[in-house]
């Protein structure tokens, strides 16, 4: 088994900082924001925020293609990292201090306008800087080791987040005692999180920069991107049989992980009832529950493999989203000043983030044996091409979760810059309905697809065996 110094693994993987922090600001607080704080309806807000998830949508297959056939002395993945490290962090605090007056108009557009820049600048990073991920070893099981380090990076990213937003930007003043409803708190909030997401994004780089010797260089001569090859790339990869069906159930699956992202922030708010020492209690206990579940995932996998270790988590998570609001809402759950209210929401927290985290340590590995399949049959080495559908995957979380979750809030009739006293039980109910079996059923779904995913071990074995024979053949007929 090839082993990666420890020291790179930790380079490679604090990069993904940057992302949980991006991810984690967009999900559980940009909706909030705009709607509840700036009074931008949700379906605007939502509406804003998928326009700007289509967009990416359109950008992370050009960015995978191009960074697959990019020529440079610093290698394929490592100039466009350094490049977007700055306009990422800049666009990231400007999103966060709308002008004052723009009214209902000028915030949509801003929002848009920002949102957009900041998921443009994060695709020129992130696809290349997973695409680094699996170039950095061909091992089968290592591969899930590197993946492993990148998730618990991108886990610090999302306590980073929640721990210091809640402790100092949203703590509570006088004027504002839920302190998620301070205007005046998400400026710096903005500008401390820009500063350390470009921070993350030029660490991983410089890091990783030692090993741009080692990484594969485009095969064959170079080509132009046009948009024939795009889609000459798009095509292949959609027809290997074992990309399909595990691209469709990853992007329902992050789906459902925004939707429950970018809810939470409500549940616990309205629902749930806490304050806001309460909230970042309950936020944060996620964060032991992800750091136990990345090694305990990557176990399972090593022994069991990586499909079955992706369902369980998925069926795992499901379960404890849907559960709790269920129990609540029969009236199995304790009461809210009951002692164990707190801990046993803080307990079932934990026990989501264990299971969702199944899915983050794998995913990024199995993509990465895709493109093992992929070169053999097509002779293409295309990391970038699915590590484009990878990154477009997990920004559906914010994306398409926030539309729908926008949709979902004024379809129940959630009211825009509500207060506890105004938001009646009825529409607290349907809050509750709306995040936990809605968001069960769509989990169900991505199953149905994951579960059709067809490589594992020994099938890996067999194409690395073909792919080296064919490589040498390829270098003695060059010769």
């Amino acid at each position: 088994m090839e082993r990666l110094a420890p020291f790179l693994k930790h380079a490679y993987g604090v990069g993904q900082i940057a992302e949980g922090i991006k991810n984690t600001a967009f999900n559980t607080f940009l909706l909030f924001y705009f709607n509840q704080v700036l009074g931008l309806p949700g379906t605007a807000a939502g509406l804003a925020l998928f326009i700007a998830t289509t967009l990416d949508a359109l950008s992370d297959p050009i960015a995978g293609s191009f960074s697959d056939r990019f020529v440079h002395r610093w290698g394929r993945r490592h100039p466009l990292m350094y490049i977007s490290a700055l306009p990422l962090g800049v666009a990231f605090a400007l999103l966060w201090q709308p002008p004052p007056g723009l009214g209902e108009t000028g915030l949509f557009l801003w929002l848009l306008g920002l949102a957009v820049l900041v998921r443009q600048s994060m695709t020129l990073y992130h696809v290349p800087h997973m695409a680094l991920g699996a170039e950095l070893t061909s091992d089968y099981q290592e591969r899930t080791t590197v993946v492993a380090y990148r998730t618990a990076y991108g886990m610090l990213g999302v306590a980073l987040t929640i721990g210091i937003a809640w402790s100092v930007f949203f703590r509570g003043t006088q004027e504002f005692p839920n302190g998620q409803y301070d205007p005046s708190a998400y400026a710096p909030f903005g500008i401390l999180f820009g500063a350390l997401i470009t921070a993350s994004v030029l660490a991983s780089a410089l890091g990783t920069h030692s090993r741009i010797p080692q990484l594969p260089q485009p095969s064959g001569s170079p080509e132009s991107l046009t948009l024939r090859l795009l889609l000459r790339d798009y095509r292949g990869a959609l027809a290997n049989t074992s990309f399909r069906p595990f691209f469709v159930g990853l992007v329902i699956f992050f789906v459902v992980r925004g939707i429950q992202d970018v809810l939470g922030i409500y549940m616990t708010t309205y629902f749930w009832l806490l304050d806001p020492d309460e909230i970042r209690s309950v936020s944060l206990a996620a964060l032991p529950g992800a750091v136990i579940g990345i090694p305990f995932w990557a176990a399972v996998a090593a022994r069991s493999d990586k499909r079955p270790t992706f369902l369980a988590g998925v069926i795992l998570f499901s379960f404890f989203i849907f559960a709790p609001p269920m129990a609540k809402l029969a009236g199995w759950f304790p009461a809210t000043d009951h002692p164990s209210y707190l801990p046993l929401l803080s307990v079932l927290t934990g026990l989501a983030a264990f299971s969702a985290v199944a899915g983050l340590v794998v995913a990024g590995s199995m993509l990465a044996d895709i493109a093992d399949e992929h070169e053999l049959v097509t002779g293409r080495r295309q990391e970038g091409v699915f590590f484009g559908a990878l990154a477009f995957a997990v920004k559906s979380s914010s994306g398409f979760g926030t539309f729908f979750a926008g949709v979902g809030l004024d379809l129940i009739a959630f009211p825009a810059q509500a207060t506890l006293e105004s938001v009646g039980p009825g529409t607290v109910n349907a809050l509750a309905i709306l995040y936990g079996p809605g968001i069960a059923l769509l989990a169900v779904i991505a199953v149905v697809f994951l579960a059709r995913y067809r490589i594992d071990h020994s099938r890996h074995e067999v194409i690395m065996r073909e792919l080296v024979a064919k490589r040498a053949v390829a270098a003695s007929g060059a010769r």
